[in-house]
């Protein structure tokens, strides 16, 4: 099948699931790729905890900070369902800032981003980023407002209604009342973009290598792997990602890395029409497309 028409076909089962998407898979060795939608830009959610470790990172290396300083740490709000880590704590806690980043990215900790956005704020993150040659990732935001959205305003059994609204309320500019879901408001990108700082950290870059190792070794102690994992780990590979969930928004981002030497960049970032919070067969569908666009590149 060519690529048209693998295109129009993946772009098809995304719409008869539900799912509008940003998806585009680059071979890190030649710089071929195919995507769908790639420059589409989406709320990016937790997916700017990439960039935040990457920033908090170069301070390090440049001796802005010390990794090994211990910060006082509030506890989050335990009312919000789904968040890990010291979002979750009912004490204060002291955690040094690279263990504040391990759990910012293993377990995706809004506490512990935020602590991170308290010493890198937002604005400076896009900065850096920017410097890095990495263009269209923007953070405008802390994390824990991706938790002040209108499913936290319903009942479990209403959270529905929440959904229904991020559904139906977008403009055609993808404006949107509830502002995490507003582009000019809220942190944003699009697959290329991310697919591009993939690139950045896994060869050679503007990124110190310090800097990229440990954000590749961080990517690959995620363990949220419900989504694209499943296509892309095995006993031949070694895959390293990061997911990012905020209402009707699921995304994952990541590289696998193949015994045989090659190498993919992937992204996929999906909106769903469906109205409802739990959606495991969006999440098998993305990765399906994901790993279809991926074997039809690695083909060629």
């Amino acid at each position: 099948m060519n690529t048209e028409a693998l295109i129009a076909q993946m772009r098809a089962e995304l719409d008869a699931g539900g799912l509008r998407g940003s998806f585009l898979v680059r071979d890190l060795r030649t710089g071929h790729e195919v995507g769908i939608d790639p420059d589409l830009e989406l709320p990016s959610a937790s997916l700017v905890k990439i960039p935040l470790a990457a920033a908090t990172l170069e301070r390090i290396r440049q001796g802005e900070l010390d990794g090994s300083t211990r910060i006082d740490v509030q506890p989050g709000r335990t009312t919000t369902p789904g968040p890990t880590g010291l979002t979750r704590f009912r004490h204060p806690a002291r955690v040094a800032i690279d263990d504040l980043l391990y759990l910012a990215m293993a377990i995706s900790d809004e506490t512990a981003a935020d602590t991170l956005f308290d010493l890198t704020p937002p604005v400076e993150v896009t900065r850096m980023t920017r410097e890095w040659g990495v263009h269209g990732i923007t953070a405008r935001h802390r994390v824990s407002d991706l938790s002040d959205t209108p499913a936290e305003r319903f009942d479990p059994a209403e959270v529905h209604l929440a959904h229904s609204l991020a559904i139906g309320a977008a403009t055609a500019g993808r404006g949107h009342p509830v502002p995490q879901l507003d582009i000019t408001r809220a942190s944003s990108g699009s697959a290329r973009a991310f697919v591009t700082l993939l690139e950045a950290l896994w060869t050679p870059s503007k990124v110190d290598e310090t800097v990229s190792a440990r954000v590749r070794e961080l990517m690959g102690c995620n363990l949220l792997r419900q989504r694209l994992t499943p296509d892309f780990s095995s006993d031949a590979t070694k895959w390293s990602s990061k997911t990012g969930t905020l209402l009707n928004l699921r995304h994952e981002v990541g590289v696998v890395e193949h015994a045989d030497g090659q190498a993919f960049a992937i992204a996929a970032l999906t909106e769903s029409r469906v109205a409802a919070a739990i959606q495991p067969e969006a999440e098998v569908l993305m990765a399906r497309v994901a790993r279809t666009l991926r074997d039809h590149l690695r083909a060629y």
